[in-house]
């Protein structure tokens, strides 16, 4: 898992977070103010970059919390069968299976090309490149 340490209360809306040990992308932040001996507290929701789960987390602005290196790569279509594409990758020529995600149907073809992302190990189908 690559990950790096990141203050709480520098969470702003469309950052990455990890929340309940999934890559989320924060929806909503808000902060409340310091009381008279604590501290202030951020609270905020996240979506599931994989699973689109929405999370809320409660966590002081001093804290720390774990923040996910996202890995953006190229890889090019060899076939399509179902729900899945096998893809090649255009740096290391590796191939494997990737799931199409439901925006992206009908858009996925033979010998065009996608940008993945490598998520806690873990890759997702993000974009297609050119050709549709």
């Amino acid at each position: 898992m690559s990950t790096k340490p990141a203050d709480v209360g520098s969470l702003k809306k469309g950052s990455f977070v990890i929340m309940e040990g999934a890559a989320c992308v924060v929806t909503d932040v808000q902060i409340s103010k310091s009381g008279k001996h604590g501290h202030a507290k951020v609270r905020f929701t996240g979506v599931g970059l994989t699973d689109e789960r929405k999370r809320v987390m409660i966590a002081p602005a001093h804290d720390t919390i774990e923040v996910p290196i996202i890995e953006k790569k190229n890889a090019q279509i060899l076939s399509v069968s179902g729900e899945n594409a096998n893809v090649m990758d255009s740096e290391s020529f590796e191939t494997f299976d990737l799931k199409i995600p439901e925006e992206l149907k009908g858009k996925v073809v033979e010998g065009i090309g996608v940008l993945y992302w490598v998520i806690l190990n873990e890759r997702v189908m993000k974009q297609v490149q050119g050709g549709a």
